[in-house]
């Protein structure tokens, strides 16, 4: 095996019938390869639910993904993490932060910056400046210190994507370390080379490409597939109605036969047929996937 794929979700409830596609896919693109498949629960935040984590990979298990011990829980690497940040600080590639949410949307920034790009507020502070904000009790994030405004990677589902790279928050102000700090950490130091997620977080791989090679790092290699989405256009969550494991057995629809939608939704199994994790795994062509989100409906 050449390295590793991975699946992480938050284990902030019962995962939907998105998630699961997400996974089947990463799964799929993993096992075809000749990879691993590792298993990581992202529980950095005040969203993860006691026991969500149990029923998470219980649900992953009934739609036939499996994965190579031990699953690898973030929390447990809170200081590997701030050594990582330690590391940047001392190299000089961070700064302190006192800004707000809403203080850097409404800061003025250059034309045609994108929406939402760190405007550089705290990032030449004077002496006095940034002891005058210390003392004001706000505790402040750290922002990497970056030497480039955009980084492109390839994907093997939407091809070479180039998107912004601004001055991102390695570690929050509550002391938590951020998303985009955790998981290239966690997927270079696991031989994770191999990364399937949705494509809503397409956005988000420049700046972890970035900072993994910064630290020395080969970026993963990326595959963005399309979201499911509810009859508005929207992107698919609990609120829908019926789109977990449990709710769907409620109304009598078994784990295989959101397997063999999903599997449909993939161009996988036809009509009426059913399927395996095992039979999509000898079928699987990452050339015939479909390109469009797939509609959800029950």
């Amino acid at each position: 095996m050449t390295g590793n794929g991975r699946y992480a979700p938050s284990p902030s409830g019962d995962l939907h019938v998105g998630n699961l596609r997400t996974a089947l896919l990463a799964w799929l693109f993993a096992r075809s390869t000749g990879h691993g498949f590792l298993m990581r629960m992202e529980d950095l935040d005040e969203r993860s639910v006691d026991g969500a984590d149990e029923r998470q990979l219980a649900e992953l298990a009934a739609i036939g993904v499996d994965w190579d011990p031990p699953v690898l829980y973030q929390s447990s690497r809170r200081a590997r993490y701030a050594e990582v940040i330690d590391s940047l600080t001392d190299a000089g590639r961070t700064f302190e932060c006192f800004c707000t949410r809403r203080e850097i949307l409404d800061a003025p920034r250059a034309p045609h910056a994108p929406e939402g790009a760190y405007p550089g507020t705290c990032l030449h502070l004077s002496d006095t400046e940034l002891r005058e904000r210390r003392e004001s009790g706000r505790p402040p994030a750290i922002r990497l210190r970056c030497d480039t405004t955009e980084f492109t990677v390839d994907d093997l589902l939407r091809g070479a994507y180039t998107g912004l790279v601004d001055d991102f928050v390695l570690r929050r102000g509550d002391g938590t370390p951020a998303y985009n700090l955790a998981v290239v950490v966690d997927d270079a130091e696991t031989e994770v080379d191999q990364v399937v997620r949705g494509d809503d977080l397409l956005a988000s791989a420049p700046r972890q490409a970035y900072l993994a090679t910064l630290l020395g790092y080969e970026p993963p290699t990326y595959a963005h597939a399309p979201l499911v989405i509810n009859a508005n256009g929207m992107r698919l969550s609990k609120r829908d109605g019926a789109v977990t494991l449990e709710d769907l057995a409620a109304q009598g629809v078994s784990a295989q036969d959101v397997l063999d939608l999903i599997a449909r939704s993939l161009n996988m199994a036809g009509p009426d047929e059913s399927v395996t994790a095992g039979q999509l795994l000898g079928r699987f062509d990452p050339a015939a996937l479909p390109r469009g989100a797939w509609v959800w409906s029950t």
